[in-house]
C-alpha cells in the first residue's frame, strides 16, 4: 500500500492487492474522523479512482458523522 497525504483533508492510496483495500480504508478512514471531530461541520467521502486507487478525504458536501462511498466515472 502506498500512501500519500496531501493535507490535512485527504488521503490518497494506492493498493496492490485487493487484500489491503478494507484495512488500508479502514486506517485512512479513522485518521480523518479525528480530524472531522476537529472541524465539526463535515463528513468523510471515500472514492474509488480506478481499481486499487483511491481518496479519503473531508467533504463539506457530506454531513457530519456519515461517510459516503463514490466510484470517479
Amino acid at each position: 500500500m502506498e500512501t500519500q497525504t496531501t493535507d490535512a483533508r485527504s488521503i490518497h492510496l494506492t493498493f496492490s492487492t485487493a487484500e489491503e483495500i478494507h484495512t488500508g480504508l479502514e486506517s485512512a478512514v479513522n485518521e480523518l474522523i479525528e480530524a472531522a471531530v476537529e472541524e465539526g461541520n463535515c463528513g468523510i467521502r471515500v472514492t474509488r479512482h480506478e481499481p486499487g486507487a483511491y481518496t479519503v478525504a473531508l467533504d463539506d458536501s457530506v454531513p457530519f458523522g456519515e461517510t459516503y462511498e463514490d466510484i470517479a466515472a
